[in-house]
């Protein structure tokens, strides 16, 4: 199959960008049956989805026309989870509908709501954009919604994730029922069935995320690392690999920002991104990394959301990821479009049992090794040094007459080795990293997989926990047995919201309204910061001070929801913040060890 369905104008820009052959889920969407009708898609990320939709919708709202023709009210939204995610989005319709002479606004959270205004009063083909900003600008009237014919809800699963279902129902409540709707999702949750039901007709189901959990693409390296060497792995990684673009993720800004530090000082051009910086810093951020002027990027899991790097052929998990989602959504910033990548995570001793049940849960095989040493390092460079432009391009007359002044002057042994000397002195210094070897705690144990036996619990009794070995501070939250707290979600939650690793973690205690938690003093003002922040489960955190006991633990006087006024806003939608899902309940599951 080719593009030549798409339509004359879609087709010329797809030739363009050298693109001969649709992706699975590309064709999918261009199939006869598919017209017109409202889809409930399952992809992976990565698989040419924003091409998917950009050429599902083409027939929509082009209406057999070959342009756009004047703008006006818009006739086609984009909803996307992320700030991140929504420009990404916006580049690729701005080159798939250059002939069609299409008119495309972003909306997203942390840009100027003004200037976004003014661009849909001068008139818009397609809008692109967040929940909340969305419906701050349905709400104040800057965007008019009466004559779309097309809604697409990209990364659908994310947004119910990130707590976004009010202002989704909110916006297709707002839209014509006659419109199209396209739900592109990469897991199919209860929740995501349910929007489908209420909120499309007659929905064509496509399932193209295939069986395997694991990207296709993607070559999974399990590296062995001292605890003491994981930056010197991390630099010799990135210099045997050289990639053109490669993400490192950690997972705190504190450590981005350390690890981000180091590279720059070893004379690597790195960026980093966390969450604590500007809209306008992280566009600085991303432009460095798509210009070249940057070739490596220090990130959070949460800051990455959603990003899309050119020609990214490495990811490094400096920290082991929270849980399977995560390690699945990191490697798949590469090995995408049908290039290959490489996801290489860094596994000390004592965390190489958690590594390979992470692994295992993805469905994925990983190669154990130690990290590159100097030595193949040092072999790699003189091949990528006899490779290099400066060499194999044809020299000037100017070139071979300084040479000729050169040879006249000093050896060739000489001059090869000054060449050589030069070429070196650009390049990142190599470190010097020990293989430890395999430990017992990388031998699978004969009774791995086995699923634990789970006890009742007396309330207020805490979760089994090894002791934090350490000071630690309890905080209470707004959230008890009443509300369906339980530890096999409330411990993934706290790691991924409070940016601490399951380690930080003690005791959990699970009263009928509220719930005790440990966390090791170290990472005790993050986590409350963290915690603190819009976006996600809407839990209201305290800190408590004192010893708790689990007998007598109650609930503070005085203890009240916030006021209003007092809960963050709720417009920044890049930020991921949304309202709390009701009625939800946790999946079955084993508690987290």
């Amino acid at each position: 199959m080719t593009f030549l369905t798409a339509g004359a104008p879609l087709a010329r820009a797809l030739s363009e960008r050298d693109y001969t052959t649709p992706t699975p889920v590309q064709t999918a969407v261009l199939g006869s049956e598919t017209e017109g009708r409202d889809l409930l898609v399952s992809a992976q990320t990565g698989s040419g989805k924003t091409v998917a939709f950009g050429l599902a919708i083409a027939s929509t709202i082009l209406e057999g026309r070959e342009r756009l023709g004047q703008p006006g009210a818009p006739v086609a939204l984009i909803v996307a989870p992320t700030r991140e995610l929504a420009l990404q989005v916006e580049r690729e319709l701005q080159w798939l509908y250059r002939y069609a002479e299409a008119k495309i606004v972003a909306c997203v959270g942390g840009m100027d709501a003004r200037l976004e205004r003014r661009k849909m009063s001068e008139g818009a083909h397609i809008i692109v954009g967040t929940p909340g900003r969305l419906r701050d600008h349905i709400e104040r009237g800057g965007l008019v919604p009466h004559k779309l014919r097309a809604v697409v809800l990209d990364e659908a699963d994310e947004m119910l994730d990130l707590g976004f279902r009010e202002d989704l129902e909110f916006i297709l409540d707002a839209t014509p029922p006659e419109r199209r709707t396209l739900l592109f999702s990469a897991t199919m949750p209860k929740g995501i069935v349910a929007l489908a039901k209420r909120y499309q007709r007659d929905a064509l189901r496509i399932d193209v995320a295939g069986t395997e959990r694991g990207h296709a693409d993607i070559e999974y390296r399990a590296v062995r690392v001292a605890p003491n060497e994981i930056e010197h792995a991390t630099i010799n990684l990135l210099r045997y690999f050289e990639s053109q673009t490669a993400i490192v993720f950690c997972n705190t800004r504190e450590a981005v920002r350390h690890l981000h530090a180091t590279l720059v000082e070893r004379g690597f051009g790195a960026v980093l991104l966390s969450g604590e910086l500007s809209q306008h810093e992280r566009n600085h951020s991303m432009q460095a990394l798509r210009d070249g002027r940057a070739s490596v990027c220090v990130a959070t899991d949460v800051a990455a959301r959603g990003i899309d790097l050119p020609n990214l052929g490495l990811v490094i998990h400096a920290d082991l990821p929270h849980d399977t989602e995560a390690l699945q959504h990191r490697s798949g910033r590469t090995g995408r479009a049908g290039r290959k990548g490489v996801s290489a995570l860094l596994v000390p001793g004592s965390r190489a049992r958690r590594a390979e049940r992470l692994l295992g849960e993805a469905g994925v095989h990983a190669r154990w090794s130690g990290p590159p040493d100097a030595e193949e390092i040092r072999r790699l460079d003189q091949q990528r040094m006899l490779q290099d432009p400066l060499l194999t391009e044809t020299p000037s007359e100017e070139d071979l007459a300084l040479g000729r002044l050169l040879v006249a002057e000093r050896t060739p042994e000489e001059i090869g080795a000054v060449l050589a000397r030069l070429w070196r002195a650009r390049l990142p210094a190599i470190e010097e990293v020990s293989d430890p070897g395999e430990t017992r705690s990388m031998r699978p144990r004969r009774d791995e997989g086995r699923p634990h036996e789970r006890e009742p619990r007396e309330p207020g009794k805490a979760r089994p926990a090894k002791s934090l070995g350490g000071p630690a501070v309890w905080f209470r939250l707004d959230i008890g047995r009443k509300k369906n707290a339980d530890p096999k979600w409330l411990l993934p939650m706290l790691c991924r919201k409070g940016n601490v690793t399951r380690d930080d973690i003690g005791a959990i205690r699970i009263f009928d309204h509220d719930t005790r938690v440990e966390i090791a003093e170290a990472a005790a003002g993050d986590f409350a910061a963290n915690m603190r922040r819009p976006g996600g489960d809407n839990i209201r955190v305290e800190r408590l001070e004192g010893p708790q006991d689990a007998g007598n633990a109650r609930p503070p006087k005085g203890a009240r929801p916030k006021a209003r006024d007092e809960r963050p806003e709720r417009r920044d939608a890049g930020a991921g913040h949304g309202p709390k899902r009701k009625g939800q309940k946790p999946k079955s599951g084993k508690i987290p060890a």
